[in-house]
C-alpha cells in the first residue's frame, strides 16, 4: 500500500490558484464584453431598419398616387400622410445628350421626398418620360 506525506495531500487538495482564477475571469469578461457589443449593434440596426421602412412605405404611396406621366405637369406636390410629410417635385430633364428634336419623348426629373415626424428624411430622385405635346 503507498503512503503519501502530507505535503503531496495538501498540493493535491489545493485548487486553482489566484492567477488561474484571474486569467479565467479575464476570459469571461472579454467574452460577454464580446457578446455585449455585438448585441448593441445588432439593435442600432433593428432600430435603423424600424425607422427606415416607414419612410420607405410612405414614398412607395406617394410615388403611387402620382398621376399618370401625361398628366404630371411640372411643379410642386405637398401632403402627409399618417404623420410624414412629403414633397413631390416635378421639374424639367436638362441634359446636353438629348435633342428636343430628334425624340417624341421628354424626360422629367421626379424628386420625392418624405420627412418622419422624428426628423429623419428619405429623398428618391428619378426620371420619367412624358410623350412631348404636338
Amino acid at each position: 500500500m503507498f503512503r503519501s506525506s502530507g505535503s503531496d495531500r495538501r498540493e493535491a487538495i489545493a485548487g486553482f490558484t489566484l492567477i488561474e482564477v484571474l486569467v479565467a475571469l479575464s476570459v469571461v469578461a472579454i467574452t460577454l464584453s464580446a457578446i455585449g457589443s455585438l448585441i448593441a449593434v445588432n439593435v442600432r440596426g433593428v432600430r435603423a431598419v424600424t425607422q427606415h421602412l416607414p419612410l420607405v412605405e410612405t414614398a412607395r404611396a406617394v410615388v403611387t398616387g402620382l398621376p399618370d406621366r401625361n398628366q404630371l405637369n411640372p411643379g410642386s406636390l405637398s401632403g402627409e400622410i399618417a404623420e410624414h410629410r412629403w414633397r413631390v417635385d416635378v421639374l424639367p430633364f436638362n441634359a446636353d445628350f438629348i435633342d428636343p428634336a430628334a425624340t417624341t419623348w421628354m424626360p422629367q426629373t421626379v424628386v420625392v421626398r418624405v420627412q418622419a415626424p422624428g426628423g429623419n428624411i428619405l429623398q428618391v430622385n428619378s426620371v420619367r418620360l412624358r410623350r412631348r405635346s404636338e
